[in-house]
């Protein structure tokens, strides 16, 4: 239900596995909540995601800086020692930010890692070696650079950047004895040794930036758990966030080194009651991945959450962080979230605290983190759905509807049909819908269209217009709702989609569920169907009318 959609990982070069492996993700995609279908607001830019003539001027210092290194064999380009100075430094981080080197540097070779894969297979030898030679730079200098601003180096790293150091020089040396070799069966058989030592060359940088990001991250934990500083604490919780939004690897080796118990212990001191929502949010992203969750659920997460969202006392941003948190936890497109059993101790507080917050959200953001949630948790556990029909929730949400200010988008209005069509199996929910004019909003729903054309927003209003229908198809089975529906023109609507692709943008899931939510309608009220209608939708089996839909030509007569 919930989240920034899927975040996008490193490469497909013949030494992408490895890279897949290295513990941290530089292209993640903006979203910073790592949950799972929706795009939420007010978020932190991802760091290396900025304007794009800005990024190109940051990455072409990085280039140049090592293109002098390879052209130049390292001769100053200036006499003055000031000027060489300028350069090196403009092509990285400032000096005592050993996170930023590391995410900077690992990001410009985990790319020159991928295009020297694809340059390999397009057996563009000359380019291999530049690039190789390149790399081996690059390398070089994130090893000095990350020594300088670090604290002393384990034998460990030591060992893996003396491997990795071997590995680029190697490189560069078969690349340029292949540059020599004309024979193809040779350079055939030099090329699988190429590869080789890429793949290998790719672990070894994985495993040195791993153990480095590692140390980092032990030490902001250490400054967390040791600090009784709001500005302290403030920072070093900023910074954490900043490193979850490199992907989900990096999530991990956070929660392992135990930052969901020290963002916990904050959330639990009310002198810090200020970072509440900062704590929170980086919380709801470490437990995109299992290992935060389990984490939480140790150290009685849980139990912390819903005393934050039953405390009236807690500011709206701290509540809904906290709901954004709980949204995480139970989302069902993660399949270790569904064993959490800490949480249906405290399930019956926890929906009460989200439909009040649904109730008195003063911003679409707060009603979606909320809304979310409850989506979730009826996904989560059946008992919620009685839950929420014992506390109004329909009408909550139904009047939530008709207030711009708090569901203002469709992936607000995606939430909201979510929680109808699990509510939608109780029969009780029928006459709570229709006592709240609940099947006109779903008629309304039926229509949903992007504003913006983004695939995020269109993929949303399928989810709306789908969910719509099998919430109609479901509450049809109560005749008082399938009547209402045929007055309200609903099978005029879902006819359209069946027939119309782009009234549907082309989606199988919402023709499916239309011809379902038809075919339910018609059986109750045949008559508002026409002879071509009933004979090509409802009559034959579901695939035959599925496939009839699905290859349409639309008419243009």
């Amino acid at each position: 239900m919930l989240g920034t959609e899927a975040l996008s990982r490193v490469g497909h070069d013949h030494c992408g596995q490895a890279l897949l492996q290295i513990g941290i993700n530089m292209m993640a995609l903006p979203g910073g909540r790592h949950l799972d279908s929706i795009p939420l607001p007010g978020q932190r830019l991802h760091l290396m995601q900025v304007d794009s003539v800005q990024r190109w001027m940051e990455d072409l210092k990085l280039m140049t800086e090592c293109e002098c290194m390879c052209v130049l064999q390292a001769k100053p380009i200036s006499l003055e020692e000031d000027a060489q100075s300028d350069l090196i430094l403009a092509g990285g981080p400032g000096p005592g930010d050993p996170l930023q080197l590391l995410l900077k540097r690992g990001w410009v070779i985990s790319t020159e890692l991928r295009r020297i894969g694809q340059k390999l297979a397009q057996d563009r030898w000359a380019r291999v070696h530049s690039m190789s030679v390149r790399l081996t730079c690059h390398a070089r200098s994130m090893v000095s650079e990350y020594s300088a601003v670090s604290r002393s180096s384990s034998q460990e790293m030591g060992q893996i950047e003396k491997l990795l150091m071997e590995k680029c020089s190697e490189l560069s040396a078969v690349t340029e004895r292949c540059l020599q070799v004309e024979n193809e069966h040779v350079l055939k058989s030099m090329k699988a040794c190429v590869s080789e030592t890429l793949s290998t060359l790719g672990q070894h940088f994985g495993q040195l930036l791993e153990l480095a990001l590692t140390r980092e991250v032990q030490a902001l934990v250490r400054k967390i758990n040791a600090s009784d500083n709001i500005y302290t604490t403030e920072s070093t919780t900023g910074n954490l966030f900043s490193l979850t939004q490199e992907g989900a690897p990096l999530c991990r080796i956070i929660a392992k080194e135990g930052g969901v118990v020290a963002l916990f212990k904050v959330c639990r001191q009310d002198s810090f009651r200020c970072l509440y929502p900062q704590a929170l949010r980086t919380l709801a992203s470490i437990c995109c991945v299992e290992e935060g969750v389990h984490q939480l659920e140790k150290v009685d997460g849980v139990l912390c959450l819903a005393d934050i969202l039953t405390d009236d006392s807690h500011s709206e941003a701290t509540r809904a962080e906290a709901a954004a948190v709980v949204a995480q936890v139970t989302s069902p497109h993660l399949p270790f979230t569904q064993h959490l059993g800490s949480f249906l101790e405290s399930m019956e507080e926890i929906v009460t605290a989200l439909v009040k917050l649904c109730q008195e959200a003063s911003s679409g953001e707060v009603f979606l983190l909320a809304s979310a949630a409850l989506a979730n948790i009826t996904f989560f556990d059946t008992m919620a759905c009685e839950m929420l029909l014992q506390l109004n929730a329909i009408r909550v949400l139904l009047e939530a509807c008709s207030d711009k200010q708090r569901v203002d988008t469709p992936y607000t209005r995606d939430q909201i049909v979510t929680i109808l069509a699990n509510m939608s199996v109780l029969e009780q929910c029928a006459s709570d819908i229709i006592q709240e004019n609940g099947v006109q909003l779903i008629m309304g729903m039926l229509s949903e269209k992007p504003r913006s054309g983004t695939p995020a927003e269109v993929a949303a209003c399928e989810r709306v217009q789908q969910k719509a229908a099998v919430t109609l198809a479901r509450l049809s089975r109560d005749p008082a709702v399938a009547r209402e529906a045929v007055r309200l023109s609903c099978m005029s609507r879902l006819i359209e989609l069946c027939r119309s692709p782009s009234e549907r943008n082309s989606s199988d899931a919402v023709l499916v569920a239309c011809l379902a939510a038809l075919r339910r309608l018609a059986g109750v009220c045949p008559e508002g169907l026409q002879d071509s209608d009933f004979q090509q939708l409802v009559q034959p089996r579901l695939v035959d009318s599925f496939l009839l839909c699905s290859n349409m030509e639309e008419s243009f007569v």
